[in-house]
């Protein structure tokens, strides 16, 4: 089973700003949210943790876990570009992602899925077969991306449909290719 964890919450969530690779580590509350996910998760032995780079989402792998998360850089937040920390509701958009015509640095949607993507084939080809349990921490858009992984990119290509609230989890199984 693949469980996709979205990190606790920082201060920069509880702002309403948006977070990329500037972010921050994990607040009181997000810490809280993180034990809660570890109470939520006790009975599940993982084989696997995987995570973000960014201290967030390390923290809440490990917090959750208890184990030493593997870092993969294809799990890392969309970058925002200059974006980054800015206010939501001042921040110009096009479609999911800041505008890149006004943000210079923000990272391109399809180049954003497909290294979620690669990741995700990786990971099913190598462990599609077994019963292993992986845990995977990231954000809500890498989150919302392993979701469109399993769910399809829906018709309005907003894969952020697919992720969880801060601290919280979904589950996934890997299809068995015939």
């Amino acid at each position: 089973m693949i469980y996709v964890v979205r990190h606790g919450q920082t201060d920069l969530n509880k702002e309403g700003r948006l977070q990329g690779r500037q972010g921050l580590q994990l607040n009181e509350y997000g810490i809280e949210q993180a034990k809660s996910l570890a109470e939520s998760l006790k009975n599940i032995k993982f084989d696997l943790v995987y995570s973000s780079p960014q201290e967030r989402a390390i923290q809440t792998a490990e917090i959750a876990t208890g184990m030493k998360a593997i870092i993969d850089n294809r799990l890392d937040v969309f970058d925002l570009g200059e974006a980054d920390t800015l206010k939501r509701g001042e921040v110009k958009m096009a479609g999911l992602a800041p505008d890149s015509s006004v943000y210079r640095g923000v990272e391109d949607i399809h180049s954003f899925i497909k290294r979620i993507f690669e990741f995700m084939h990786q990971l099913k080809n190598a462990y599609s077969t077994g019963a292993t349990n992986i845990l995977l921490s990231g954000h809500r858009c890498t989150t919302g991306c392993i979701g469109a992984y399993f769910e399809g990119i829906p018709k309005d290509n907003n894969v952020l449909r697919y992720s969880s609230e801060n601290g919280q989890y979904k589950i996934y199984k890997f299809l068995r290719s015939i």
